[in-house]
């Protein structure tokens, strides 16, 4: 069984591994601040007929985390471009603080308007990427089709509820 682990870790990627489980971390975070204004805040407020599920969300951002992070992999094994780096830690750390501004700060307007950042942030970054590993680059692809829809749903959420709706307060 020894010799096994050793095989294993011997032929284990370990910067591919860390660089997949990075962007989950800010995911691992946040859950907390979403957790605790699941029921206290979010079920109160209106929301078009088209918005996904609880479970559907946290499926879709599990592909995006692990898509993002083997990309910033990929980009960092063809010799880790600054500029790209630095690009990926900007739309890591806006993704990160999506969470915090809608659960925890309930402003629904700055949620809105910091979709539209995080969507230049993540088309900067996929298409950076994109110039150094096209399959990096590629990987990106579902993240700003789910921030191009999230960004949308935000507007409406936003527009159906006002810049800061609080529920059960006096």
């Amino acid at each position: 069984f020894c010799g096994q682990l050793d095989h294993l870790l011997k032929t284990m990627n370990i910067s591919a591994i860390v660089a997949t489980i990075l962007p989950f971390v800010g995911g691992f975070l946040g859950k907390n601040i979403v957790k605790n204004n699941i029921a206290s805040w979010y079920v109160h407020l209106r929301k078009p007929s088209w918005t996904p599920s609880s479970l559907a969300i946290r499926t879709i951002w599990s592909v995006i985390y692990a898509c993002m992070g083997y990309a910033s992999y990929l980009v960092y094994n063809e010799g880790g471009n600054p500029m790209a780096l630095m690009l990926y830690g900007v739309q890591l750390l806006l993704t990160w603080s999506v969470s915090p501004v809608f659960f925890g700060l309930h402003n629904l307007k700055l949620a809105a308007y910091q979709g539209c950042v995080l969507w230049v942030a993540v088309a900067s970054c996929g298409i950076k990427f994109y110039s150094i590993n096209q399959m990096a680059g590629l990987l990106f692809v579902p993240y700003q089709a789910w921030i191009t829809f999230a960004t949308f749903l935000s507007f409406q959420i936003w527009g159906l509820n006002g810049d800061k709706p609080e529920f059960g307060k006096k």
